[in-house]
C-alpha cells in the first residue's frame, strides 16, 4: 500500500524542486513503487548539502529540525520544514 501526502502549495515548480532537488523524493507516477529512506543521517547530510536550511539554534525547542536524535520512543529522525510551511518527519527505527 502506498502513502500519498495532499499538501497546500503555492508554486508547483518550486514544490516539486525542493522535494526531488534537495530532499531526494522522486517524482512517480501511480504505477510506481515508492522507495523508502533507511538511513536518517546520511539523509539528513545529503539534504544539507544540497541546501536544506535549519534554524541554526541548538537551544530551540524544534531540536529535531536541527538534525537527526533519537527519540525515547524508539525512533530516530528530524523534520523538515517545506517551501510552503508544511512539517516533514523523516523516521526510521532506532537501532540499538
Amino acid at each position: 500500500m502506498s502513502l500519498i501526502p495532499m499538501m497546500r502549495c503555492r508554486d508547483m515548480s518550486t514544490s516539486v524542486a525542493f522535494y526531488t532537488g534537495i530532499l531526494d523524493f522522486d517524482r512517480t507516477d501511480a504505477h510506481d513503487d515508492p522507495a523508502e529512506c533507511d538511513f536518517i543521517t546520511g539523509a539528513f547530510r545529503q539534504f544539507r548539502q544540497r541546501g536544506l536550511q535549519t534554524p541554526g539554534n541548538p537551544d530551540a525547542p524544534t531540536l529535531v529540525h536541527e538534525g537527526p536524535i533519537d527519540q525515547t520512543w524508539g525512533t530516530r529522525e528530524f523534520y523538515v520544514e517545506d517551501t510552503d510551511g508544511n512539517t516533514l518527519r523523516f523516521t526510521q527505527p532506532h537501532s540499538h
